[in-house]
């Protein structure tokens, strides 16, 4: 098996240490160039592992996505793979099985809230997820449709706001500019877990597949009212910019002494968002989903540092500068050798794959 991935940093990483040295398997990880942070570039092309290969793509993560979606879409060139005695597999958001141990989490979080005191078993407890592909927010919904007793699911978004203006209006709209932000891992302008979502709630193949037809030929879709009020039941959106990221990881820090990373500080600033327009007080959980020595040159600009350090002694500046630990892998960096430097066109991604698999 091939596993192909498309990464906006973080899945990446993740995937190529699952597979490394795992026999009868090789992995392919394709990330947007200039659009994960250094650290997670590095986490990355430094991975070790006869079976593994990264390339960076020219272009942002939906180039990347869309062109590993074509690979698995392409028939013909999976028939040859065959013939040569391979298929093709993903360990990203392309595979359900990504969102599964995605889902455990949420019933963890709510088991430590009661253990806690913060609530009461059965009682309401809502989730502000950071998220770009939708993917770890809609683990939330699942985790509520098996029972969790959720109450509201609320949609963090960076500057690039298309999930945000979608909950609100009910029309998905592709068609704006594509920002590259303090939170790379958000940086998405097609969220393809969404699809799910839909079809979840509607039903319908028929239905979704002219939305999805819609969003690749005009670039936006909007969905029925009937389906529009079915999301707002349980999902809101909110979003904000970097210097209102950078503004909530200095707070979260001088006021709490806890810190966050970039996309953290974007859920975390959407929820004052969220409980000022609604008055919503249930209790709720932040979903942090990285740690802040990813994405050292932004915590650190956020802390007041203007002087910053190079490559990855940046990490050991932040543990300096906080006292925290950086965690093993990350500090573990310095001094890696760089094993993948190569960058490919958005469509010379299956000729990636092909030399890949004849090596």
């Amino acid at each position: 098996v091939c596993i192909l991935v498309a990464t906006s940093g973080d899945t990446g990483k993740a995937a190529l240490q699952g597979f490394a040295g795992v026999p009868g398997t090789k992995i392919l990880v394709f990330y947007p160039y200039s659009g994960v942070s250094e650290i997670q570039r590095l986490q990355m092309v430094t991975q070790t592992g006869d079976n593994v290969a990264v390339s960076a793509v020219r272009g942002n993560f939906d180039d990347a996505q869309t062109g590993v979606k074509q690979i698995f879409g392409d028939k013909a060139f999976a028939a040859e793979l065959s013939q040569r005695g391979w298929f093709l597999s993903s360990a990203n958001s392309i595979n359900w099985g990504r969102l599964l141990p995605q889902i455990v989490y949420y019933f963890s979080a709510y088991c430590d809230a009661v253990t806690g005191g913060m609530i009461a078993m059965g009682d309401k407890l809502n989730f502000v997820v950071p998220t770009g592909n939708f993917g770890d927010i809609l683990a939330g919904w699942y985790a509520k449709e098996m029972g969790l007793p959720v109450g509201k699911l609320v949609c963090a978004s960076n500057a690039n706001n298309v999930l945000t203006d979608f909950i609100r209006t009910g029309t998905y709209n592709k068609n704006r500019p594509f920002h590259t932000t303090a939170s790379p891992s958000m940086d998405i302008l097609v969220s393809s877990n969404l699809e799910r979502l839909l079809y979840a709630l509607c039903g319908s193949d028929t239905e979704v597949a002219g939305y999805m037809q819609q969003l690749r030929d005009q670039g936006s879709y909007t969905v029925s009212d009937e389906l529009k009020a079915k999301i707002q039941a349980t999902f809101a959106g909110g979003f904000c910019n970097d210097i209102q990221t950078r503004e909530k990881i200095g707070h979260a820090w001088r006021d709490h002494r806890y810190l966050i990373d970039t996309h953290t500080a974007v859920a975390y600033h959407v929820l004052d968002d969220y409980r000022s327009e609604t008055g919503d007080a249930t209790p709720t959980v932040v979903v942090s989903t990285a740690s802040p020595f990813k994405f050292c040159k932004s915590v650190l600009e956020a802390l007041g540092e203007t002087s910053l350090a190079a490559g990855t002694d940046i990490i050991a500046q932040l543990a300096k500068k906080t006292g925290k630990t950086a965690p093993a892998p990350l500090a573990g960096l310095a001094g890696k050798a760089v094993r993948f430097t190569d960058v490919t066109g958005k469509d010379e991604m299956t000729q990636v794959v092909t030399e890949f698999l004849r090596a």
